[in-house]
């Protein structure tokens, strides 16, 4: 097992866990959720700013900065010559295309109802404006990574995936439009959807970051045999003149 997968597995086992757990407590009325009720009773506190987070994670907002990302790196890829450079986007449009068909059915199965501050009604268990907001800015980061040079562009780009999303988290919260837990079931869940997004395109983004620093791949390193025969092309050539040139010198009439 590679060292990669590895460390998806401590990445993804724990979130699934957590995942399962929680569901657990709703299907069951566990007394989990009489601590989630208690901290959503000392955090709710509806407010314009709160409501302007949380609408961060609408579908109408999110998933056209994802389609504006994927098209940036489509065409980056494509001007590059990156190998399989359709490959990212694709995985990420195909992710954000199954956050409703996984939601959905779970929020139809545990039908739980929401917080006081909502119209009666169930389906709030996971998290859909969560996941949305994860999905859409975490496989934007992505994709988006390896097309940054410096190690400082990287980080800006991780630290404001990470505020969007915990932007919306809170003003779901805070705004009562969620329980804590549902917030918190959609995490773990995008955490092992992120993670096998990773490792799908793992391969290509290691190329893509290596073209980007300048790195030679093993197929145009210095000791690959087609950049050696093409350093030492020139250099017959360059021979071939030479003595073309010394034997038509020596034997021109002005030559003795």
């Amino acid at each position: 097992m590679s060292t990669v997968v590895r460390r998806a597995l401590l990445l993804a086992l724990p979130a699934i866990a957590l995942f399962v757990l929680s569901t657990w407590q709703v299907v069951a009325h566990g007394p989990l959720l009489h601590l989630d009720a208690r901290l959503s009773r000392d955090l709710v506190r509806p407010d314009r700013f709160s409501e302007l987070l949380s609408d961060l994670g609408n579908i109408q907002v999110a998933v056209p900065a994802l389609v504006l990302v994927l098209g940036y790196v489509l065409w980056r890829g494509h001007a590059a010559g990156t190998r399989r450079w359709w490959l990212p986007p694709a995985a990420a449009a195909v992710l954000m295309a199954l956050v409703p068909a996984i939601v959905v059915p779970l929020k139809d199965w545990t039908a739980r109802p929401g917080t006081p501050v909502v119209p009666p009604g169930v389906g709030y268990f996971p998290s859909g404006h969560t996941a949305t907001a994860a999905i859409a800015y975490g496989s934007a980061t992505l994709v988006l990574l390896p097309w940054l040079r410096s190690a400082a562009a990287r980080r800006s780009l991780v630290t404001l995936c990470a505020a969007l999303v915990l932007g919306v988290s809170y003003g779901l919260v805070r705004h009562g439009y969620h329980w804590p837990l549902d917030v918190a079931a959609s995490w773990c869940l995008c955490t092992v959807l992120l993670t096998a997004l990773a490792l799908v395109i793992g391969p290509v983004s290691r190329s893509t970051r290596r073209r980007c620093a300048g790195t030679p791949s093993s197929n145009s390193g210095p000791s690959s045999p087609t950049t050696s025969s093409d350093r030492a092309a020139p250099a017959r050539s360059r021979g071939s003149r030479t003595r073309r040139s010394s034997s038509s010198s020596s034997g021109s009439p002005g030559s003795s």
